[in-house]
């Protein structure tokens, strides 16, 4: 479970404040399906690092499954990255000089996992976005598409319970981003919370939940009567 209650995050530029998020309040039970819309500057981006334990707030709440995030130290927090939240961003992020499988492994190898669990867990990964047979590619080899899955393979691979896009069909063309979107709704059935920010509302309305943003306040948040087929 998410909680955020009356969450906000100003940031000082050039002497002034700057105010992101405005007293937000929100509540993300598990195997959720959410987007987060809004228009450029609204603060989707800043709410989805906070909620990704990147950032922390001004002031306010943000629990995750009940334990207040603002009293864990750094250490803690960057151990709930790395096992319980997964990430997907517009840019992928793949470490040019590896291998799809190489770029998915290393999660893992930061956090000291078995080599022969984790090649198991690589070919898993990899097998649920599609590329096994990619697997030996680097990124210079794939498609902007595969490139995404491999991103999404890597998120998805320590096994976490949250995945967080961040305009994940923003560099792919309209053929490929469907075929993103779908395989991020795949990682929902699976039972990941699934939080995306997008400015499309072609990709935003197909969540179950809406959530849009002005002025770093939420201005509706509701589900959709919209059918997802």
């Amino acid at each position: 479970m998410i909680e955020l209650e009356k969450v906000s995050r100003t940031f000082v530029v050039g002497g002034r404040p700057v105010h992101a998020l405005r007293e937000i309040s929100i509540e993300i039970p598990d195997g959720e399906y959410v987007s987060i819309m809004g228009p450029s500057g609204s603060g989707k981006s800043t709410l989805l690092n906070i909620l990704g334990c990147l950032d922390r707030p001004s002031s306010g709440s943000y629990r995750l499954d009940g334990v207040e995030t603002a009293q864990l130290s750094e250490g803690e927090l960057s151990r709930i990255r790395r096992h319980r939240i997964g990430f997907v961003f517009q840019v992928f992020h793949l470490v040019a000089r590896l291998t799809a499988a190489e770029n998915v492994e290393l999660p893992m190898t930061f956090a000291a996992i078995a080599p022969e669990e984790r090649r198991g867990r690589v070919s898993r990964a990899l097998e649920a976005v599609g590329l096994l047979a990619r697997a030996h590619h680097r990124p210079d080899q794939l498609s902007g598409g595969e490139r995404q899955r491999v991103a999404i393979a890597r998120a998805v691979v320590m096994e976490p319970s949250i995945l967080l896009a961040d305009e994940p069909t923003g560099n792919l063309d309209s053929q490929a981003g469907a075929e993103i979107v779908e395989l991020i709704e795949e990682m929902n059935g699976r039972g990941f919370t699934v939080l995306v920010v997008t400015h499309d509302p072609s990709i935003g309305n197909r969540a179950r939940r809406h959530v849009r943003l002005a002025d770093g306040a939420i201005v509706s948040g509701h589900a959709p009567a919209i059918s997802m087929e």
